[in-house]
């Protein structure tokens, strides 16, 4: 199986939760953000994780099945973090 608990530091939420009569358990707004469905997991005694899953239009899921492109993208990113951005114009290309 997936390594799912990709942070092994939990945080206890307070308060306690109980299903209702059709099973179901409310979340804390503060947990669940909009457009969020989730991933469920148990297991053997009992402790139930949900993991937050995201939908990527068909259309940029190619992105994500390439590896050499969303390297790149990740590479970019952490450059631009770090300040490492120049102008260009798009004009001279």
């Amino acid at each position: 199986m997936a390594i799912i608990i990709k942070d092994e530091e939990l945080t206890r939420i307070p308060g306690n939760v109980k299903p209702d009569s059709k099973k179901r358990v409310v979340l804390p707004s503060f947990l669940v953000g909009e457009d969020i469905t989730y991933h469920i997991y148990s297991n053997s005694v009992g402790q139930i994780v949900l993991d937050p899953q995201v939908t990527v239009p068909a259309s940029e899921a190619w992105l994500f099945k390439n590896p050499d492109a969303i390297a790149s993208v990740r590479r970019g990113l952490a450059e631009a973090a770090q300040g490492k951005v120049s102008k260009v114009d798009i004009s001279t290309l």
